[in-house]
């Protein structure tokens, strides 16, 4: 499911070798999404095998219409398998049995074990094994089903799911099913009669055509049955000590993220600051944040706190951190925005891959003095309700887009892709210190926020993996609690802001690096942030002749 729905949502993408990777790259990222969200202590990812099952000796046509897989998917399996072993996670393939059957079979002894089950799948047919200790999540959609879900879905309970594929079939599984029964006709059947046998006990009951078709099909349905059926008792030799999460392989994941050329996710080992967004900070362990933050719990709508910095040298300077939770500090921070001429900006997501990152929050600094965190979707345990997203954002939008109103940020690419998800173009670019620090200093290979920092405001900032933990078990910002959270968004902002005032200084010095920031650097910037998210068209046949 992860492989396919990657492979036919992302754009191809391949290495220098030639190798393709968009499928791994999704499945693998979605998979870490999810385990990072649901903070699993037991886990498996199954994979189907090629040799045919016992489906395809009952039924000639089952998956008979399924196109064979693409090379440029089927490469990509091996890699995804080595993957999620380096990542920790059991993964179990049995020949000749459907991956259905095995998790079924898992799911039945996670149940016996006494424990919770969440089964990541787009797969109806799974339906049938939600119980009130078992549920169905999409992580692509992020939409779960519990039995009240299945019911609102499909019409029926999860225990006529069987009987409700039998009847109007899954033309993707070569399940026929019974002529003229669609989706809608299977539940209100269901509804009356209860089960398939009664259903077609009672076929002379049933008017119309649909009371013949039952009586003309029973055996098809029967056999229909059976194939829509998953097995529950399989003789595994799987346990559940078995799968249990283990410990990453770092080198081996280095090793896989060099051959698939996965930058991000490479740099997110080596560099553990990673030099490429501050938005999504992993720590470096062997820079201890100096900062300390006191919480001022008096004011809800607006969480105070001041940082104390213990090094003498800091020059990041001293900055009250507000969180805003209700619309009353929202509208006052909106005037701010409004009356602004220019501002220090940053966005907090789950990803470092703008492409599936969701907005979790944003910060905001208009001065020295003060930053502003706005948090939309943190959704731990007992959290504060937060202002709508999508409110906010379309209050915000015509500031964002007024180019008259200048934006500083840290990789301020990474966060224009973040708003142009949500139907905003950044405009007004005057800064971006990552940038200017590549201008004073090209020769340097990290340009990160907490590098950065270190090198111009003697500040030692705190990293995300403080916060957030580490490894397969480390949190995303959603999960964060605001206590913790807030200092550490209104930080980005703050430390952002006073990078613009030393390195704009800096650039002033020699107008020529000043102008190769403004004239070159910014306006790149912005072109590849556009060619990134609309792509470029190509002349295949031009290219072709060039390349002979």
């Amino acid at each position: 499911y992860f492989l396919f729905r990657a492979f036919h949502a992302i754009p191809p993408l391949t290495t220098s070798q030639g190798l393709h990777t968009n499928a791994v790259r999704g499945a693998s990222a979605a998979i870490q999404k999810l385990m990072r969200r649901i903070q699993p202590t037991h886990m498996a990812v199954i994979f189907d095998t090629p040799e045919p099952t016992f489906r395809h000796k009952l039924s000639p046509i089952y998956k008979g219409d399924r196109p064979s897989m693409p090379d440029e998917l089927g490469e990509q399996i091996p890699y995804l398998h080595n993957l999620i072993r380096a990542l920790g996670i059991p993964l179990y393939s049995l020949a000749g049995v459907e991956a259905d059957d095995i998790i079924g079979t898992l799911t039945q002894q996670a149940l016996r074990e006494g424990h919770k089950v969440l089964i990541s799948t787009g797969d109806k047919d799974m339906a049938q094994l939600v119980n009130e200790h078992v549920t169905l999540e999409d992580s692509f959609k992020e939409k779960s089903l519990d039995t009240q879900g299945v019911f609102e879905k499909f019409g029926v309970q999860p225990h006529q799911i069987v009987d409700y594929l039998t009847l109007m079939g899954d033309a993707s599984d070569g399940i026929m099913g019974v002529p003229g029964i669609g989706a809608k006709t299977a539940a209100k059947l269901l509804n009356e009669y209860g089960t398939l046998d009664n259903i077609i006990a009672n076929a002379d009951n049933i008017k119309g055509k649909i009371g013949q078709n039952i009586k003309d099909n029973v055996d098809n349905i029967k056999v229909d049955h059976q194939l829509a059926s998953i097995i529950t008792n399989l003789p595994l030799e799987l346990t559940w000590n078995d799968l249990k999460l283990g410990e990453p392989n770092v080198d081996e994941l280095k090793r896989l993220y060099t051959e698939l050329e996965f930058r991000t996710q490479l740099q997110s080992l080596e560099h553990p600051n990673n030099p490429n967004n501050s938005n999504n900070k992993l720590a470096n362990a062997s820079i201890q944040a100096q900062a300390t933050a006191s919480q001022n719990t008096q004011a809800p709508s607006s969480i105070n706190t001041n940082a104390k910095l213990t090094s003498t040298e800091d020059h990041l300077g001293q900055a009250k951190y507000h969180t805003v939770l209700d619309q009353v500090a929202w509208q006052k921070l909106l005037e701010r925005f409004q009356q602004a001429k220019q501002f220090a900006i940053d966005t907090e997501t789950t990803s470092l891959d703008y492409r599936i990152a969701e907005m979790v929050g944003l910060s905001v600094a208009f001065d020295a003095e003060d930053a502003y965190y706005v948090p939309f979707t943190h959704d731990y345990e007992n959290a504060p309700t937060q202002l709508n997203r999508e409110q906010v954002l379309a209050e915000l939008k015509p500031i964002l887009e007024n180019p008259e109103i200048g934006k500083i940020g840290h990789h301020l690419k990474y966060d224009a892709h973040i708003f142009a998800n949500h139907g905003i173009e950044l405009q007004g670019w005057i800064f971006d210190s990552m940038l200017a620090s590549y201008v004073l200093n090209p020769s340097a290979t990290r340009h990160n926020m907490d590098d950065v920092a270190r090198l111009y405001l003697s500040h030692l900032t705190t990293t995300f993996e403080q916060i957030a933990g580490k490894g397969v078990k480390q949190l995303t910002f959603n999960q964060i609690p605001l206590e913790t959270a807030a200092p550490y968004a209104c930080e980005d902002a703050h430390v952002t802001y006073r990078l613009y005032e030393v390195l704009s200084k800096k650039l002033a010095e020699t107008p020529e690096l000043l102008a190769l920031l403004e004239k070159v650097e910014l306006p790149v910037a912005q072109v590849l942030t556009h060619m990134e998210s609309r792509g470029i068209k190509l002349d295949p046949e031009f290219l072709n002749k060039l390349s002979a």
